[in-house]
């Protein structure tokens, strides 16, 4: 199978969702839980009525919160996200809410000052930045017994941040769609997919380094299409089994790790898109100087 020479489909493929993520990331933009903006969350469990939402945002609003999001999430049972409320805020609530129900049960309760949220979101991209620059080093290092081990760790970064941005994209749409947060685990589940894409890259990677030093004197091109195809079904198997387990987690699993899996189960699929088509599609563009048209050298066909 061809997968070099279709190589420009693929591209084009990556480039659209890039784009189309990078247009959606910027409006509306992401659906930042309190863990990155601050404020305060509630889960109400209501016993002997079942108010609706407008029941309970006129609520909120005679409590002096009427900025608040209110979601249903089961039966009489309703998520509530307000600015901070600081040390009396909750009491005001409670009274409110306490109107529409002879037992209004508090099933959690949780608030984020503005300082935590600002070290939230400063540690969130230094986790991101750091674990970029330790996977360069990394294949640098790995792959030092190759020529030019930086086109490597060049092409990885680029798939890696194809995947994370694409993810984002998709997440900003169950955002609107399902109201999903970006809070804390999502930063978890981020950090999971880098780690899974750059593992099956670096498998690709690997086996490309055997056939080159398998066979020094064989055109790249066909050496890195040798690579892929040897490598497809054991990528394509892995993925297959991953978004099995995951799949089965969110439809059986606890919603407290809903938004966390659908990061997992965005950036498998993604992830093995982006080793299988994109990442060593990099190198050969890169050996052809398809990235720089005056110093292109002709494609063998």
């Amino acid at each position: 199978m061809d997968i070099v020479g279709k190589h420009r489909l693929f591209m084009l493929v990556s480039a659209i969702l890039v784009v189309a993520s990078v247009a959606i990331l910027v409006s509306p933009g992401l659906n930042l839980g309190i863990d990155f903006t601050s404020g305060s969350t509630v889960t109400y469990q209501f016993k002997d009525g079942d108010p609706d939402t407008a029941d309970v945002a006129a609520a909120l609003g005679r409590a002096g919160h009427p900025e608040a999001i209110i979601q249903a999430i089961g039966s009489n049972q309703y998520f509530i996200r307000t600015s901070d409320l600081g040390v009396y805020g909750l009491d005001a609530i409670n009274e409110e809410v306490g109107k529409l129900d002879a037992a209004p049960t508090v099933l959690d309760t949780t608030t984020v000052g503005a300082s935590i949220a600002e070290d939230t979101v400063r540690n969130a991209i230094t986790a991101v930045i750091v674990a970029a620059i330790f996977v360069m080093i990394y294949i640098m290092y790995a792959f030092r017994t190759v020529p030019n081990s930086y086109k490597y760790a060049f092409a990885a970064i680029v798939a890696l941040g194809h995947d994370v941005l694409i993810v984002l994209g998709v997440f900003t749409i169950l955002g609107i769609a399902i109201n999903a947060e970006v809070n804390a685990i999502f930063v978890v589940g981020i950090l999971t997919v880098i780690g899974y894409s750059v593992n099956d890259t670096i498998v690709i990677f690997d086996r490309i380094r055997e056939n080159v030093t398998l066979a020094p004197g064989r055109d790249f091109r066909t050496t890195v299409n040798q690579s892929i195809n040897e490598s497809f079904t054991r990528s394509l198997g892995t993925s297959i089994t991953t978004t099995t387990v995951i799949l089965a987690m969110l439809l059986f699993g606890g919603a407290s790790l809903r938004d966390f899996l659908i990061v997992l189960l965005a950036g498998v699929i993604v992830g093995t898109y982006s080793s299988l088509f994109i990442a060593a599609q990099i190198l050969v563009m890169w050996d052809n100087r398809a990235f720089l048209p005056w110093r292109r050298t002709a494609t063998p066909t």
